[in-house]
């Protein structure tokens, strides 16, 4: 089976792009869901938690209360370090079951959505990597649109990003997204008959394709 990576940045426009993929009938494992699933009420993930961090970063329904977690978390490099070794391996776990599931079933080719592939270095676990990309000041009003942000407050989680012009001068492939979400859908179907007839990884040098 062919594994893919899929990622880009903040209000790029990537889950539209990961949804079109599935309607278009390709698999697309979330490393969101997984990293949930990880933790998620009843896990051995969320019990290594507990006993690593204490039951207050748990809420009343007995979940892991992520806001406190990340609070708990963000301004300390070895309380997050202690985090990750639980759920990074708890991710990688539920992740083979997935990968096993689909091959199992026949899958010739799968998408593995991760927000920060390149960043976390798995670049190298995937056949080839496609970005979803939109010229930063589309993506900048859109990130200020949908979660209601002023632009500093958005600036500044955009700078707390890999560049997403870094990751597509990275990528394999790079879908432009600065249009309306039907052009998404289209370039979805392009891509996955063009996944499906053998495109593979660019050379050395070579410019990436694009859609």
């Amino acid at each position: 089976m062919r594994l893919v990576g899929l990622t880009g940045g903040i209000a790029s426009g990537k889950s539209t792009f990961a949804a079109a993929l599935r309607a278009g009938g390709a698999p697309v494992l979330d490393a969101d869901q997984l990293a949930r699933a990880a933790v998620a009420k009843g896990s051995p993930g969320l019990a290594a938690v507990v006993t690593a961090f204490g039951g207050d970063v748990l809420g009343d329904d007995g979940e892991l209360d992520r806001r406190r977690m990340a609070a708990r978390v963000f301004a300390d490099p070895e309380a997050r370090a202690r985090l990750e070794s639980i759920v990074h391996p708890a991710v990688r776990a539920l992740f083979r079951e997935e990968l096993a599931r689909l091959e199992a079933r026949g899958a010739p080719l799968a998408f593995y959505d991760v927000p920060l592939l390149f960043e976390a270095g798995l670049e190298g676990e995937v056949e080839l990597v496609v970005v979803v990309w939109a010229p930063r000041d589309v993506q900048l009003a859109r990130l200020m649109a949908r979660d209601r942000l002023g632009r500093a407050d958005a600036e500044a989680r955009l700078a707390a990003q890999l560049p997403l012009d870094e990751k597509a001068a990275r990528a394999d492939v790079v879908v432009v997204n600065d249009g309306d979400p039907g052009a998404l859908t289209r370039k979805a179907a392009r891509l996955l008959a063009d996944l499906r007839a053998g495109l593979t990884r660019r050379l050395p040098k070579a410019p990436a394709a694009r859609y």
